[in-house]
């Protein structure tokens, strides 16, 4: 049976049938001269040498309906950043670097600590958030779309299906997250799968529903990269810099919009890209690392409308989840031998555990400073705060480039 049910409290589009890329493309032309559409391209060089971007350029060249895109680059020289400029060239959307090791760029980065905005630690968020900040400069888009540059199974079909709910006009959406299945001879999303599912519901199970967990829990894949927004998202949204990204940004976009304005699209039948490893004795690296971010992120979000956490209920929050987490594993086991689908259930045993950890490390953290690493400011209060900073931003980015 085809797929179409809904759950939760956001709008799900599937894909139902064999859809008609062209048709998609063409409605995106047209609905692009009113609304442009700017793409975000978050990247390292190292991915420039990897298998995922030449890809990734080959489809974007084919891609008609963008009106610009802006590629923040990290971890790349002056020479590797004209490298990469030489590797994008076949696109034909207007292509802005925003070379994130540059001195014009740092020098925008300590201007902003000078003037008391905390643009946080290098990474994706912070990355995404200077992003934001040139398009909205620039004034040319309202629309963002965003999506990682690690997809070893890209097609432009992605970028289509992502942009269509918000950029049709009669859709009225404001926010569009992507999903996909990550499901190759075995079962990926293991943090998602193992964590944040269960740990949602186990909270739910204490402390009743409440309408953010109703609203994360509505995501097939919250963890997901690859979204779609308006702009306007882009000038009021704070993001998280660190591993909270994902979830923290849905926090934002749950405070500042209706859930009846949200929605998740079913973007690719198959996903691969580069995978983190689980490092279980290290809570400062890999899958451990993401783990404790996203748990501070979803305590820091619920304290902040009202929830109380106390030593009693992080105790049973450990043992709610374990049960919690148990019970799905199981369920996943009898999913992979329904579809022949290898399944170490030691390995994802062991992923357990080392959550339930995760879970115990975040919970002392965050009752140590429940602020944690703050949430970098909108562009509406950078802005405030340094009147010129589009004006200057654009020229940093411009002369660069």
């Amino acid at each position: 049976m085809t797929d179409f049910y809904q759950t939760g409290s956001i709008t799900t589009l599937h894909q139902i049938g064999k859809t008609s890329l062209e048709r998609i493309e063409a409605e995106l032309l047209a609905y692009s001269k009113a609304r442009p559409i700017a793409l975000v391209l978050p990247a390292l060089y190292s991915e420039f040498e990897g298998p995922a971007m030449p890809g990734i350029v080959h489809e974007l060249a084919k891609v008609k309906y963008l009106n610009q895109i802006v590629l923040t680059l990290d971890q790349a020289s002056e020479s590797e950043m004209k490298k990469a400029r030489e590797f994008m060239s076949p696109v034909s959307a207007e292509i802005k670097i925003v070379h994130n090791n540059g001195r014009r760029i740092a020098e925008i980065y300590e201007m902003l600590s000078r003037n008391g905005v905390d643009a946080g630690q290098k990474g994706k968020g912070r990355s995404a958030w200077l992003a934001y900040g040139y398009i909205l400069a620039r004034g040319m888009s309202e629309i963002i779309a965003l999506h990682d540059c690690d997809i070893v199974t890209y097609s432009r079909e992605m970028l289509a299906r992502l942009c269509y709910p918000v950029a049709n006009p009669n859709m009225d959406f404001v926010f569009c997250k992507g999903y996909y299945s990550r499901v190759t001879t075995k079962m990926g999303g293991r943090v998602t799968r193992l964590l944040v599912t269960p740990l949602v519901r186990s909270i739910q199970q204490l402390i009743g529903p409440h309408p953010f967990l109703v609203f994360l829990d509505s995501f097939r894949y919250p963890l997901a990269g690859e979204f779609c927004m308006v702009t306007d998202l882009a000038r009021v949204n704070r993001i998280p810099w660190d591993w909270g990204l994902e979830v923290g940004s849905l926090a934002e976009v749950h405070r500042n919009y209706s859930a009846r304005r949200v929605c998740q699209v079913d973007i690719a039948a198959t996903y691969d890209h580069k995978h983190q490893v689980l490092s279980a004795e290290d809570v400062g690296g890999g899958l451990m690392k993401m783990a404790v971010d996203i748990c501070k992120s979803v305590f820091r979000t619920l304290a902040s409308e009202g929830v109380v956490f106390s030593d009693g209920f992080f105790n049973s929050l450990l043992l709610a989840y374990l049960r919690q987490a148990e019970d799905t594993l199981m369920k996943y086991e009898a999913d992979a031998a329904m579809n022949g689908l290898e399944f170490d259930r030691h390995e994802e045993a062991r992923a357990v555990e080392a959550f339930t950890n995760a879970i115990s490390a975040a919970s002392r953290a965050f009752s140590e400073n429940a602020l944690g690493n703050p949430l970098i400011p909108n562009w509406s209060r950078v802005s405030a705060a340094i009147p010129a900073i589009f004006e200057m931003l654009e020229a940093a980015v411009d002369a660069d480039n």
